[in-house]
C-alpha cells in the first residue's frame, strides 16, 4: 500500500493514519476495533487478535481505530484520567498486535457531535470499507455516547458488516480494564498492574535538567523530567531503567523527598549496576516499575534516610538475583 503524504509509519512499518483524509481510496475491506486503547492491555490484545484473525480469513485489512486526545480531555477535562501510555507508545503497542494499520482520529468538538449513524456511515463504511467490527460488551459511541453495542449490531445488519462482542478478560480473577490498571498503579500495586498489562508498567520520559546531565552521565542518579501521564503512588520501587537502549537495574523514589524540608516532587532513580553512559536532555528514558518496596517516609535525619536506602538497595539487589536465577 502506498503511503499518502502526511501519513506516518511506526518502526514495524505499520501505516498510521492521522486523519480520514490520509486513508487511501479503496482501503477496505477491513476489520476493525475501536477504542481509546490506553495501556494496550491484555483485554485489548484479545480483541485485536480476533480482529487480525478475521481479517486474515477474509483477505481483509486489520485496523485499530483510536483517538487523540482522550475524549475525556475534551468533554470533561477536570475528570480526564492520567494516561497509562502516551500516544506514541500506544500507537507502537497497537502496531505490535499484528494489525495492518492504525487510525488516530483527532477528537475535537466536531467528532464529539457526530451521531452514531454518521460515525458508522462516514468512517467505518465510507472510509474503511468495514466488513467486521470487534468490541467489548460496554462499548459506546456517537454523540453523547448514546449508542451501545446493540446499536452497533443494528447498524451492522443495515450496512452489511458483522459485529463480534467480547466479554471482559479475566486475569487471576481480576477483570482487565484501563481504569482498573490506573487504580492499581495509583495505589502502587505494580504486580497486579503487570498481570493486566501483560508487561511491567513503564514511564517514558527524558532526563530532568540539572546534575549529571551533559555529554556523559557520571553519577548513578537520574531524575525524570516533569511528566503529565500516570505515575505510581508515592514510595520506593524496584525498577528497570533503560537509557538510550542500555538496560540498568535501579531503585526509584516517587515523591516529595520530605526529609530535606520543603516538598520537592521528583521521580529519582539510583542505578545499581552503574556505568557511565551518554545522556543529554533529549535522551529517551524508559523506567519500568517492578515492585513497590515501601511508602514514602519522612526520616528524622539524613543518616536515618541513608540507612533505609541501603536496606532498599539490598532488597532490590535480592529481587534481581532471584529474577536471574
Amino acid at each position: 500500500m502506498n503511503e499518502p503524504a502526511g501519513m506516518t509509519s511506526d518502526a514495524a512499518s505499520v501505516p498510521v493514519f492521522r486523519s480520514l483524509e490520509e486513508i487511501p481510496a479503496g482501503f477496505g475491506p477491513s476489520v476493525a476495533a475501536i477504542g481509546n486503547f490506553d495501556g494496550v492491555h491484555l483485554g485489548h490484545h484479545e480483541i485485536l487478535s480476533a480482529v487480525t484473525q478475521e481479517a486474515r480469513a477474509r483477505g481483509a485489512r486489520a485496523i485499530a481505530i483510536t483517538f487523540d486526545p482522550h475524549p475525556e480531555q475534551v468533554l470533561r477535562p477536570a475528570r480526564a484520567p492520567q494516561l497509562i501510555t502516551p500516544l506514541a507508545e500506544r500507537v507502537r503497542l497497537l502496531a505490535e498486535t499484528g494489525v495492518d494499520a492504525v487510525l488516530v482520529l483527532p477528537f475535537d468538538a466536531a467528532l464529539a457531535q457526530l451521531e452514531a449513524r454518521d460515525f458508522v456511515q462516514k468512517i467505518l463504511v465510507g472510509a474503511l470499507g468495514i466488513c467486521g467490527v470487534h468490541e467489548g460488551e460496554n462499548f459506546r459511541f456517537g454523540h453523547g455516547a448514546k449508542a451501545d453495542i446493540r446499536a452497533l449490531e443494528a447498524f451492522g445488519a443495515e450496512f452489511g458488516f458483522t459485529v463480534h462482542v467480547h466479554p471482559a478478560v479475566l486475569v487471576r480473577g481480576l477483570e482487565v480494564s484501563s481504569s482498573a490498571i490506573r487504580a492499581l498503579v495509583a495505589a502502587g500495586d505494580m504486580r497486579r498492574a503487570r498481570w493486566m498489562l501483560g508487561r511491567p508498567f513503564a514511564v517514558l520520559s527524558a532526563p530532568a535538567r540539572g546534575r549529571g546531565i551533559g555529554s556523559k552521565l557520571l553519577v548513578p542518579t537520574v531524575n525524570l523530567a516533569p511528566y503529565d501521564g500516570l505515575l505510581p503512588a508515592f514510595g520506593v520501587y524496584v525498577t528497570c531503567f533503560t537509557i538510550a537502549g542500555r538496560r540498568f537495574e535501579s531503585v526509584s523514589n516517587v515523591g516529595n523527598r520530605p526529609t530535606f524540608g520543603e516538598a520537592s516532587f521528583a521521580v529519582e532513580s539510583h542505578i545499581l549496576n552503574f556505568e557511565p553512559v551518554d545522556l543529554s536532555q533529549d535522551t529517551p528514558l524508559e523506567l519500568k516499575f517492578l515492585l513497590r518496596l515501601r511508602g514514602e517516609i519522612k526520616f528524622s535525619s539524613p543518616e536515618a534516610l541513608k540507612a533505609q536506602i541501603m536496606k532498599d538497595v539490598a532488597r532490590a539487589q535480592r529481587y534481581f538475583r532471584l529474577c536471574r536465577s
